[in-house]
């Protein structure tokens, strides 16, 4: 859209992982702009990471398409208090699960949680991600790779496992991968690292449960302005970010509510192992 936010953006910074409202400009998720029209009327959603950003802006989306919802996070409560709202608001039911997902118990309980909510889960959206920049390997401590591993795609690993048997014939399972995957930045190495693995355990994934009628694809963004980046990227990367892609910005969260819409929804009932990539003009190989 021509009227959204382009760089350069106004300096800024915060601690990990990062706070909405902070940010200057704040995302939008589409608060006052999605239309839902009944595309998941009546379907049960778990979505790791959804207090902000893509999570958000996907929970708003399937809250307004007719789905009640999980939301896991990690302890940003402000951010998950006013997600909670706005699918409130939207006339669907929403429980907010606080904790880590690093820790595969969690990730387990998690999953318990959501069917002693929900009854089932349709719909599964492994969104969380955890990132920090390095200038060389040398600088990456031992207990940042293990960290980025275990959230980013062995977390993916133990909620599916647990959510599966939750999981009726027709549900879909959507892993936010990302345009690193197949073009890594070197300053994001063990981020980028987890984007090409979710991507070939989504491949792999979606035809071993292709005989349970259960779908896997992947959505991969190109940049997206949420708070992961003034809390994990130096402030001249955060001053010109999304200025590298050929639309010259970065995508506000709600344009990347589309694809996980229709992935989840009797739509795409044949799209399974796919990667729609969301990338502002960035082709993706």
């Amino acid at each position: 859209m021509a009227n959204e936010p382009k760089p350069p953006f106004p300096d800024q910074k915060q601690p990990i992982p990062g706070k909405t409202a902070a940010m200057n400009p704040v995302p939008d998720h589409g608060e006052d702009s999605y239309k839902g029209s009944g595309k998941l009327e009546g379907k049960k959603s778990l979505i790791t990471g959804a207090d902000s950003g893509i999570g958000r802006a996907v929970a708003i989306a399937y809250a307004r398409e007719g789905a009640d919802i999980v939301v896991s996070y990690l302890s940003e409560h402000e951010d998950a208090e006013e997600t909670k709202r706005l699918v409130e608001e939207a006339g669907r039911k929403c429980w907010l699960v606080p904790g880590d997902i690093s820790k595969p118990q969690h990730c387990r309980e998690l999953v318990q949680q959501a069917v002693k909510e929900l009854g089932r889960i349709d719909i599964l959206v492994n969104n969380a991600a955890h990132q920090d920049t390095f200038e060389d390997i040398t600088e990456i401590p031992d207990e940042e790779w293990e960290l980025t591993m275990a959230t980013n795609i062995s977390a993916m690993f133990y909620i599916t496992k647990a959510a599966v048997p939750h999981m009726p014939e027709g549900s879909s399972i959507i892993n936010t991968a990302s345009v690193n995957a197949d073009s890594p930045s070197p300053q994001l190495l063990a981020y980028a690292t987890t984007k090409g693995a979710i991507q070939n355990f989504t491949a792999g994934l979606a035809q071993m449960l292709a005989t349970k009628g259960i779908r896997a694809n992947t959505v991969a963004p190109g940049p997206v302005w949420t708070p992961l980046i003034p809390s994990t990227m130096p402030p001249e990367k955060v001053k010109n970010f999304g200025k590298q892609v050929p639309m010259g910005r970065p995508a506000q969260p709600k344009e990347l509510a589309a694809p996980y819409v229709m992935l989840a929804s009797a739509e795409a009932s044949y799209i399974s192992g796919a990667t729609i990539a969301v990338t502002g003009g960035k082709p993706i190989i």
